[in-house]
């Protein structure tokens, strides 16, 4: 094992840390759950509290992930902090949720936005969104295989041209003020007809929260950053915090520029909200100009979770803890990149791009992935009395509260998710649980738990 983690060139500094932060959460969700979070809220003042609320609710999630990055700075991120806390059943189970689930779903929804997207700025029909789709992953894929060095470039390239279309939104929207007719209040806080306060804003934080998600993962190529302990947990509480602020600003401006509802470029129901936005500011060519800025920003987002995803397989066969680990942990010649796990992360993604289904797949994964970041959250309050001589560069200010705050918004999470996606979120455990007679199976062959 320490041999393979040796051979990991330490390439990646704080800079593009921050930007596979930045660059693996600002994607689709700021453009894409603007129009959800607005139909569930019913109102400006309740949308905005919802955008506000999964921020701070992130924030103390990011701060308190961060402290088991710092003590635990090993590729693998949370599967290493579940296996450490809890033992290598639990580490097994996350790596393998992680590996079959959650990232190749992140880059299977985010790649099907693409291909909508190029669909849409080309006029082309709904056929080929998943043949675009499929080509973007490939492309992004292929990058990643040239190194991570070449991988962290394009994040950081992508981050800077990313937030070109964003800045524009938001200094002219400031400038412009809201339009003619345009309802905006943030105060009292309330929700719309026949929305009760609680349940909308409890679905709204269930919206905001893929467009929050992403900040855990950097802590997956912990093992190639120079300085872990210190860029680590910077890069993920500054990157978080300056999101919340980019996506409060950004949805001001636009439901201060568009109708809530009754038009037809009402915020409710439209997945065109940033477009239309920009109409309004520029002009029918501002429309496209931002669509252009939505396809750099999904790309980005795509190459964070396809950077960071295929070292999660990676970190379980250096263990023995996946059928094939000898391919799973060959790493190409020159650049040291898991090559093999790529190509597998790719194949399940494809696949799941068949179903064309961004909100089903996006549902699942978040449900699934929450019921981890939970019991890291947990995780840090019994490793500070389990192992309290534990090697701590970083510890999560507001102790125990920030880690409370953050258990409690995961279990809110869940909890939501289980009575309004039921079905969702049993598919979520099933294929989890898919992976409990590999474990057994590898453990009977390698003796594992015995090292």
């Amino acid at each position: 094992m320490e041999n393979q983690e040796n051979e990991l060139k330490k390439s990646i500094g704080f800079f593009a840390g921050l930007a596979t932060v930045m660059g693996t959460v600002i994607g689709a969700g700021v453009f894409f759950k603007a129009s959800q979070v607005a139909q569930v809220t019913g109102s400006t003042s309740l949308a905005m509290t919802a955008w506000l609320v999964g921020g701070l609710i992130s924030i103390c999630a990011g701060l308190t992930g961060a402290e088991l990055a710092a003590a635990i700075p090993e590729t693998g991120g949370l599967t290493k902090y579940i296996q450490h806390t809890y033992g290598s059943f639990w580490g097994f189970l996350a790596g393998w949720a992680q590996a079959i689930i959650y990232f190749p779903a992140n880059v299977a929804a985010l790649a099907i936005i693409f291909g909508t997207q190029v669909a849409n700025l080309f006029g082309l029909g709904n056929s080929t969104i998943v043949p675009i789709a499929i080509v973007c992953a490939i492309t992004v894929t292929l990058i990643n295989f040239m190194g991570a060095k070449a991988a962290g470039m394009l994040q950081s390239i992508t981050l800077v041209i990313k937030l070109i279309p964003l800045a524009l939104i938001v200094v002219v929207g400031l400038i412009h003020g809201g339009s003619n007719g345009v309802d905006f209040s943030l105060f009292p806080i309330q929700a719309g007809h026949h929305v009760g306060l609680w349940t909308g804003l409890g679905q709204g934080l269930l919206a905001t929260m893929f467009a929050y998600d992403g900040w855990i993962h950097v802590g997956n190529i912990a093992g190639e950053m120079k300085n872990p302990s210190k860029d680590l947990p910077k890069a993920i509480s500054i990157g978080i915090g300056l999101i919340m602020v980019v996506y409060l600003i950004v949805n001001a401006v636009f439901l201060m520029l568009l109708p809530l509802a009754g038009a037809h470029n009402a915020v409710i129901g439209n997945l065109n909200v940033a477009s239309d936005a920009s109409k309004v500011l520029f002009g029918g060519f501002g429309g496209k100009i931002v669509t252009i800025g939505i396809l750099i920003s999904v790309y980005g987002t795509i190459n964070g979770y396809t950077m960071t995803g295929m070292r999660i397989p990676l970190a379980m066969a250096e263990e023995h803890k996946l059928p094939f680990s000898n391919l799973f942990g060959a790493l190409t010649k020159n650049t040291k990149i898991p090559w093999f796990s790529g190509i597998v992360q790719l194949i399940i993604a494809s696949i799941m791009m068949m179903t064309n289904a961004f909100d089903a797949i996006t549902n699942m994964l978040i449900f699934v992935i929450w019921l981890f970041y939970c019991m890291a959250f947990a995780a840090v309050m019994i490793l500070r009395k389990k192992e309290p001589e534990l090697k701590r560069p970083y510890k999560v200010p507001g102790y125990p509260v920030i880690p409370i705050i953050a258990l409690l918004g995961g279990l809110f999470i869940l909890v939501n998710t289980l009575f309004t996606q039921f079905t969702l979120a049993a598919i979520g455990i099933v294929l989890t649980a898919i992976g409990i007679p590999f474990y057994y199976y590898l453990k009977g062959k390698y003796h594992f738990d015995a090292e």
